[in-house]
């Protein structure tokens, strides 16, 4: 909350996708509810006590909600890791993509199956749509600080990356911030531990991926950076993308820049790794 209604009242976005939420539908209503409704916005939730959970809130709708991925898989029961409605004619799929954990583990398998199942679900809807969320992949080499650093690591393996270009092939998707900024180095998680954000060692896993007719609208796609400094943070940054107008200008994806220059590759190990 400290971190959230701030950063609503700063950006003023018409349409927000939120994962990981760690509570109840109930919990969320009581904790959010009379804040979010004062700034215009409803809410369309789907959590759980204590892990996952996603949501939409709109101001300029909230239509046809569908909580859940239909057709997906658990493990071993469904998760709270899909909600999708429309919003303003476009249809919105809020995404918390399964972690994956190591290669080749029953998550792992799990999340190529969820991958799978939100391609279907998502090629079966309408032409103007938008998948947004912790896609727990990072698409290419180029989107993480250093690939020699994520050998045997999930996020980077073939059948992940494989799986993703798939689901942006198969629903005619397009990841709008790199189409903008093809030759940028642009991250939006930086692992809260060995200063990996201030270093700027990061990762873009959070993604917008929208169909042709959306893409075409897109006038400004970015990470807000700045929303990843301050006190108790969240380790991902925003994502945010302006359509048919942008009032912030055609915003680069690292604003501000890095507070420390990159370091060379191969000579940082992952936290996780050391």
């Amino acid at each position: 909350m400290p971190r959230l209604l701030p950063w609503l009242d700063q950006r003023q976005p018409d349409v927000v996708c939120l994962q990981e939420l760690k509570i109840s539908d109930e919990a969320f209503t009581d904790l959010l509810g009379a804040d979010l409704e004062s700034r215009g916005y409803a809410a369309a939730v789907h959590g759980e006590a204590r892990w996952n959970g996603v949501a939409i809130l709109s101001k300029v709708g909230l239509d046809e909600v569908v909580k859940g991925l239909p057709g997906g898989p658990g493990f071993p029961d469904p998760e709270a890791r899909a909600i999708s409605a429309t919003c303003s004619g476009v249809r919105i799929y809020a995404v918390y993509v399964p972690n994956g954990r190591a290669p080749d583990s029953d998550h792992y398998h799990y999340k190529l199956e969820w991958l799978a199942a939100l391609q279907q679900y998502v090629r079966s809807g309408p032409g103007a749509s938008m998948v947004c969320g912790d896609m727990n992949i990072a698409p290419a080499d180029a989107d993480v600080f250093d690939p020699a650093a994520y050998v045997g690591q999930t996020h980077v393996t073939v059948p992940e990356r494989a799986a993703l270009a798939s689901l942006e092939s198969a629903a005619d998707l397009h990841d709008v911030v790199r189409d903008r900024w093809p030759d940028q180095r642009v991250f939006s998680y930086w692992d809260y531990r060995a200063g990996m954000f201030h270093q700027d060692l990061g990762m873009r896993i959070d993604l917008v991926l929208a169909s042709a007719p959306v893409a075409k609208r897109v006038r400004a796609a970015w990470i807000d950076r700045q929303a990843r400094k301050g006190t108790a943070p969240s380790d991902h940054a925003p994502v945010i993308v302006d359509l048919d107008e942008a009032p912030d200008g055609d915003i680069g994806p690292v604003v501000p820049p890095p507070s420390a220059t990159a370091k060379k590759p191969g000579t940082v190990k992952l936290p996780q790794s050391r």
